[in-house]
């Protein structure tokens, strides 16, 4: 690959635009030449950053040693912002959810494949070491085949921002979080959906979802929970899956968690029934001590190119996309479906986009 760092430049320069520059910092192959935000504090945070700040974004793209635009403003100016770069010759990297519809989307890709440019989307939790375990737990079998995962993203703060209150600006947890959640379970289970039902959170009286619950049938035979929830006082765990072989658990981020599996050499003894409120039960009964085996959690794989240098060499000609659009549009189509099933109380079948 080059030495010659690729400059970009990042549009919309609040949390997430500044996070992103402190990743790209140490970056072997791109550099934050600059930003651009239509509001002067930012602006000045910018400066005071390092990153000199245009007064424009026509500036921005009239600027031919610009060659990346990295796109992190709120959700509904993604497209247009898009399509002006690649108009100008610019590669885009664009925060999630990149576009409010799957259309938009569409438009996004064409004018991307029109003008020769290269278009990402920052879909990071494909990097979170919690989901890179419950991945290798699914490839390698380590409790057997998974047929049940249930992913959840638990919160007490409620919407968290200001647009993020907004239907016009793309709020809601579902299209904050949901569209993480949805494409990690879609990058891990290959195979179609044959089903989904959801339910939309409004406890907090907003005009967005303040929370969501998918659950989603796949031809395969597995079946997944995928929860938001933003009024949970007590979390339930990051993972929870079940595996022919076992059972194991992530509690959160931190990979605080275990494994139980079922002890193959082990004489297998009935269960003695235990009192269980006013009655007894041996259905529910724990197993005995020798019946399972309790054990760490499996080390991850792990990716061996973070996104962006995976972006460097894939505008370099030299590596295919870790993101693909391909899997970006199925898992917009996923949330409009989500959406659909939570506004009328349908269960949805016959919607997936699932390569053939």
């Amino acid at each position: 690959m080059t030495t010659t760092k690729h400059a970009i430049v990042i549009v919309g320069y609040g949390g997430m635009g500044s996070y992103h520059a402190k990743l790209i910092k140490d970056n072997n192959y791109l550099e934050v030449t600059g930003t651009y935000d239509i509001l002067e504090n930012r602006r000045t945070a910018s400066i005071e950053a390092g990153y000199p700040a245009y007064e424009s974004y026509e500036e921005v793209l009239s600027d031919s040693a610009v060659d990346v635009v990295l796109i992190a403003t709120p959700n509904d100016v993604h497209k247009e912002l898009a399509l002006q770069a690649f108009k100008a010759g610019k590669h885009v990297i664009c925060e999630k959810p990149v576009t409010l519809s799957v259309q938009d989307f569409k438009e996004m890709v064409a004018a991307a494949d029109e003008a020769g440019r290269v278009l990402m989307v920052h879909q990071n939790r494909r990097w979170d070491e919690d989901f890179l375990t419950i991945k290798q737990m699914y490839n390698e079998k380590t409790i057997g085949d998974l047929f049940r995962i249930e992913s959840r993203v638990h919160g007490a703060n409620g919407i968290p921002g200001d647009w993020r209150h907004l239907e016009q600006h793309g709020g809601g947890m579902l299209l904050d979080w949901g569209v993480h959640l949805l494409d990690q379970i879609l990058f891990m289970v290959d195979s179609r959906i044959t089903s989904l039902s959801s339910r939309l959170s409004f406890i907090l009286g907003d005009e967005v979802d303040d929370g969501f619950e998918a659950n989603l049938q796949f031809e395969n035979g597995v079946s997944a929970v995928i929860e938001v929830g933003t009024t949970n006082f007590i979390t339930l765990p990051r993972w929870y899956v079940k595996g022919t072989e076992g059972t194991g658990v992530i509690e959160d981020w931190s990979l605080n968690g275990r494994v139980v599996s079922r002890n193959q050499d082990a004489v297998k003894v009935e269960p003695t029934p235990i009192q269980a409120g006013v009655g007894l039960t041996k259905t529910m009964a724990p197993p005995s001590e020798e019946a399972t085996i309790t054990g760490t959690l499996p080390e991850p794989f792990r990716n061996s190119s973070s996104f962006f240098d995976n972006f460097a060499a894939v505008i370099e000609g030299k590596s295919e996309p870790i993101v693909k659009n391909e899997e970006v549009l199925r898992v917009l189509n996923l949330i409009d479906a989500v959406f659909e099933s939570g506004r009328t109380g349908e269960t949805l079948k016959d919607f997936d986009i699932y390569p053939a």
